[in-house]
């Protein structure tokens, strides 16, 4: 994938970073979950597509509250890995390969979609009409984003540093989800509600050097070689300032919209 405004149009694959996202990025909080439910995002009979599944974090998560769930991304490392995760938990989800840009449904195929972590790399001039036509009427759009608060953590601050050592390029370091009407709202979708959500997530020293390995400025950007020179001088790094368990602060975002 290459994205002109993201990481300077430097190319990244997330395929690259299948095993460790799958280990070490199943990190939403339980409470991203129960608010979704409460905002009417898969509740029991509904149809819900999730992009940029990866390894289908969201709809391993939340298909005991009842819906039926397919999952669509571009990779189909991160789909394999989704796969397997989702046969070991005993669950049926649907996997598909596709652009988000162009989901291959028919039209009136879901009630809700979920876009978790994701948005930045889709074109809303091509996506929003795209899930209009597959959205049954009245159908919702939930964009979820979840951000470390780098002032308020020293250990992602020393991370963020590390990583653009690594990958100068890399501007994935300290962004936010905009709460203001995005340009693209008119007369067929409209922002409903916006819930943001302040979350403390536990790591370990191991759980967050994979954390951020699984990031697209290093697992998903770097040959194999530098990859593992990156893991192991983050590691030294945590062994000198961080002790063995410690958390993170993280705002968690959940803006909700409704298609006209």
């Amino acid at each position: 994938m290459q994205h002109q405004q993201i990481d300077g149009g430097r190319p990244f694959d997330w395929g690259l970073a299948s095993d460790d996202y799958a280990k070490y990025r199943d990190i939403y909080p339980e409470l991203l979950y129960q608010t979704l439910y409460e905002l009417g995002i898969g509740l029991p009979g509904q149809q819900v597509l999730d992009i940029g599944t990866g390894t289908g974090v969201l709809p391993r998560h939340m298909a005991h509250y009842g819906a039926q769930y397919t999952g669509l991304d571009l990779s189909r490392e991160q789909l394999l890995q989704a796969q397997a995760l989702t046969r070991a938990a005993g669950l049926s989800i649907a996997y598909v390969a596709g652009d988000a840009n162009a989901p291959p449904f028919q039209a009136d195929t879901f009630d809700c979609i979920t876009a978790a972590q994701c948005w930045q790399y889709l074109n809303p001039e091509r996506a929003v009409p795209a899930f209009h036509r597959i959205l049954k009427p009245g159908g919702r759009l939930a964009i979820i984003y979840m951000a470390w608060l780098p002032d308020e953590n020293p250990a992602v601050q020393r991370s963020i540093a590390l990583v653009r050592r690594f990958n100068p390029a890399w501007d994935g370091h300290d962004s936010r989800f905009q709460y203001a009407a995005p340009p693209w709202c008119g007369e067929s979708i409209r922002p409903v509600e916006h819930r943001a959500l302040d979350v403390l997530l536990p790591f370990t020293r191991e759980a967050w050097n994979g954390r951020m390995r699984a990031c697209r400025g290093i697992g998903a950007s770097l040959p194999p070689e530098e990859v593992e020179a990156f893991s192991r001088a983050h590691l030294q790094l945590l062994e000198q300032t961080m002790p063995e368990r410690f958390f993170i602060r993280h705002e968690l975002s959940i803006q909700l919209f409704q298609f006209l």
